[in-house]
């Protein structure tokens, strides 16, 4: 009996929306057949952990707004891997990021310049996944950049996103990092949801599947 194709997922989440779209796209390849493993990073930086320890942020504007020149500089920090990502020939692996100031987030890009990732993505068929209040494109960029770079073959990508224009969505966003919960007003203007729009249970079913057809059609072939 042929085994079962295997697939990893390595990602970061602080406000669960990456880590939703994770567990919706883990849920299909299941049910296609795949042994799916989870690898969720910690981001353990002295420098920087202690803001993200709790959830909402304990000072929002000075805690968002201090990550813009590392991450805009591409600075790396400190990070605790799953065993899961350590080791294993996964038949796909794919890398989830929240964007944070326009780029992947400090955890994300940690991994994807460590030897670990070196030896886990080299040769094997990869894609990633970009989740962003707004922005998504250099985030979903610099993702397959780094995935390439490490030698992964890169299959495809995808972006989920909350609703809203550049202004209230930016304002949803600090509202809800600093309360924990939605809100339709934040200082008397209007704001969109802070989570991701409904569509993305169907997007991410959609995207896992062509994933797992491009897997499971050259393992056949």
């Amino acid at each position: 009996m042929a085994s079962k194709p295997s697939a990893l997922f390595v990602y970061y989440t602080y406000s669960q929306q990456t880590g939703a779209v994770v567990e919706t796209m883990a849920g299909v390849l299941r049910e296609r057949g795949f042994e799916v493993q989870l690898a969720q990073l910690e981001f353990t930086d002295p420098r920087y952990a202690k803001r993200f320890a709790q959830f909402p942020l304990r000072h929002a504007y000075r805690d968002i707004f201090g990550m813009v020149w590392p991450q805009m500089r591409g600075k790396t920090g400190q990070i605790r891997i799953p065993d899961s990502a350590m080791h294993g020939a996964h038949d796909l692996v794919v890398i989830g990021s929240p964007t944070w100031w326009l780029h992947p987030c400090m955890p994300i890009r940690s991994f994807l310049e460590s030897e670990v990732a070196g030896a886990l993505l080299a040769n094997r068929r990869c894609a990633a996944v970009a989740v962003a209040h707004r922005y998504w494109r250099d985030d979903l960029r610099i993702l397959q950049q780094l995935i390439v770079r490490r030698g992964g073959n890169y299959l495809d990508g995808s972006h989920f996103t909350a609703g809203g224009g550049p202004v209230d969505s930016m304002l949803a966003l600090l509202s809800y990092l600093s309360t924990g919960v939605t809100r339709e007003r934040y200082f008397g203007v209007r704001i969109p949801p802070a989570t991701l729009q409904p569509s993305y249970v169907e997007q991410s079913r959609a995207f896992a599947g062509r994933l797992a057809d491009q897997v499971l059609d050259r393992a056949v072939a």
